[in-house]
């Protein structure tokens, strides 16, 4: 009942702090996501707001360039004469030449002229499949205003080349009288390419509401309201916008002070609706409006990152508060049974007393016998040590042993050489035959070369080793151990390999000890193809990571499948009697342990043993 009290208070305290705790965190969620959605979207329309007045300028810049145009034409006495007499063709074919040299120098789309009935008598493209000559163009608002004596500005698709251009008129006068209009036609489509690669879409529209200039060409000739039908009568009427589907591409969620609005696009290539920050400028001489539209889905991840990391604030707030409170009760819990159990100690102490000083007596008397023990260890792995190396000598000694009578043989024939050069030498210095003595006596010392390096050989292979490590090149290591096995290749007729990639290939080793290594697996692989018909050995060696791998091939009968798990314990031997102690492969074995590095037997596809031997490769 006790214990059911002290729990019950700590349960009812940590389920109200956690009520509180996660009110707490949705109010703060709340308010963050609106102060951060707030916060994004007012420095979308900041940063809008400048890309939208460069926009503007650059637009302005655009057709003022040719907003002087029509105006400098018009006063053109080459058009007015025309006009005058507009039935005159060499005139006309004239004027067709001037106005196509004009629309070449200054850029223009096209340039024509128009008699007061909107009649076509002069155009730049005249030489066109579907030239403006002859065509009726007075249904056009630019030349109703020009032929009220102002600048006409109208944007539209040409009916007869169905291209999107600007159009600036302008009448052309004889003293006060109206004798026509003059237009130029702009393409403005290189706006749409210079603007197309932001990431934000900009759109202008004309005064109803059409879009007729976007960087997304998905948007072009839909509306940004809902047309009126009388607004979209009249649009098909003037042929501003031929074959357009004029659907409202967007509506209006939301309105804002600050001069944006929250729009939601209708987008076919979206699945998913998005809200869209819509800014607006109007350009009152064109007749256009403006606008920018910026994705709100930056703003809204920026939210949602910024609510995860404030919900990982406040969990790991809570946390925290729950351990410390955790802490606080296991405090006094700790302190509880630390005093419970001083008491026990105190008790338990007095008993241990008794039974430590029985122990001691014991440990003391333990403690000598293990330290006797210990130095009896000492000296035996000592001895071991010193035996492994007398063995290991012992197998250099067994192996010279065994190759003796090759050795002699070795010696016996440069011995028998020397002895026939000496006499040959004699007798050709008592006939006076100089140089051919002399020629005997340089033979007699190469031979005497040759048995003094095997001797040098075979006295440096017997020697003991400190078995330091060093840098030892592979290749002297090699060529070393097949020195000393030469006699015996050469009475068996045996034929080797070597390959060392790359040639100055090192490794860290012991280069007495490894030459032992060498000397036991190659003696090994000679005996293996000794008396065969394909007497083959093959030496490889290569790096592999930060290793050295060498590989003894031979071409002999191999190792039986039954034999393979003992081939590495000492005096294991298949070799005939008298032919090996079976101590070559466990010595090679504890030699390459000792240089930290190894050795394993390969199986083969083929007849033949391989024998891979693994080391540290030299820095």
């Amino acid at each position: 009942m006790l214990k059911g009290k002290t729990r019950n208070p700590r349960k009812k305290f940590f389920l109200f702090s956690g009520t509180l705790f996660l009110i707490f965190s949705i109010f703060v969620l709340w308010f963050t996501s609106q102060f951060t959605y707030q916060r994004g979207l007012d420095l979308l329309s900041e940063k809008g707001t400048i890309k939208l007045e460069l926009f503007v300028t650059y637009l302005q810049g655009v057709l003022e360039k040719y907003e002087s145009l029509p105006e400098l034409l018009a006063v053109d006495k080459n058009l007015v004469n025309t006009l005058q007499n507009p039935h005159e063709k060499d005139r006309i074919a004239k004027l067709n030449r001037y106005l196509e040299t004009i629309n070449s120098i200054s850029d223009t789309a096209d340039t024509y002229l128009m008699d007061s009935e909107g009649l076509t008598i002069a155009a730049s493209n005249w030489q066109a499949e579907r030239p403006f000559v002859g065509r009726n163009f007075s249904f056009r608002p630019y030349f109703e205003k020009a032929m009220r004596g102002e600048l006409g500005r109208y944007f539209a698709l040409g009916t007869t080349s169905s291209k999107r251009g600007y159009y600036f008129a302008y009448p052309v006068r004889k003293a006060r009288e109206i004798l026509g209009v003059v237009v130029i036609k702009i393409n403005i489509d290189h706006v749409e390419q210079s603007w197309g690669d932001r990431e934000d879409s900009f759109l202008v529209t004309d005064p109803d509401g059409v879009i007729f200039l976007t960087t997304n060409q998905d948007w072009r000739f839909k509306t940004i309201q809902q047309l009126e039908p009388a607004a979209k009568k009249r649009i098909i009427a003037s042929r501003r916008y031929p074959n357009a589907s004029l659907t409202q591409l967007s509506y209006v969620r939301e309105n804002r002070d600050k001069g944006w609005q929250l729009v939601q696009v209708n987008d076919s290539n979206i699945k998913k609706k998005r809200d869209h920050l819509q800014l607006s400028r109007q350009m009152s001489e064109a007749g256009w409006s403006v606008h920018i539209m910026t994705d709100t889905l930056p703003v809204r991840k920026r939210v949602l990152w910024v609510n995860v990391m404030t919900g990982g604030i406040l969990l790991l707030t809570y946390l925290l508060f729950l351990l410390l409170m955790q802490r606080q009760y296991r405090l006094k819990e700790l302190s509880r049974i630390r005093e419970k159990t001083r008491r026990a100690l105190q008790r338990a102490n007095e008993k241990l007393e008794v039974r430590v000083d029985a122990r001691t007596r014991e440990l003391t008397k333990t403690n000598k016998l293990l330290v006797r023990e210990i130095k009896d260890r000492q000296q035996t792995e000592a001895k071991l040590r010193t035996a492994r190396n007398e063995l290991i000598h012992a197998a250099k000694m067994a192996v010279l042993g065994q190759m003796s009578a090759g050795i002699n043989h070795e010696l016996n024939q440069p011995l028998a050489a020397i002895r026939s050069y000496a006499d040959n030498g004699r007798q050709f210095l008592e006939k006076g035959r100089l140089e051919e003595a002399l020629w005997n006596l340089e033979q007699i010392g190469e031979l005497t070369e040759r048995m003094a390096q095997i001797g040098i050989q075979l006295k440096a292979f017997s020697r003991k080793t400190s078995g330091n490590m060093y840098v030892v090149p592979l290749h002297g290591v090699i060529d070393g151990a097949l020195e000393i096995l030469r006699p015996s290749i050469r009475k068996h007729d045996v034929t080797i390999d070597i390959s060392i990639i790359p040639d100055h290939l090192e490794v860290q080793a012991n280069n007495l000890l490894l030459q032992q290594v060498l000397v036991n697996l190659l003696g090994n692989a000679v005996h293996a193809v000794e008396g065969l018909e394909r007497r083959k050995i093959l030496v490889d060696s290569y790096c592999k990571e930060e290793r050295v791998i060498i590989t003894v091939t031979d071409s002999g009968a191999g190792i039986h499948a039954d034999n393979l798990p003992f081939i590495f314990d000492p005096f294991f031997t298949t070799k005939k009697s008298g032919q090996g102690l079976g101590l070559g492969l466990a010595i090679t074995d504890r030699i390459l342990r000792d240089m930290n590095g190894a050795i394993r037997y390969v199986k083969m596809s083929e007849p033949g043993a391989c024998f891979e031997i693994e080391l540290e490769k030299a820095q």
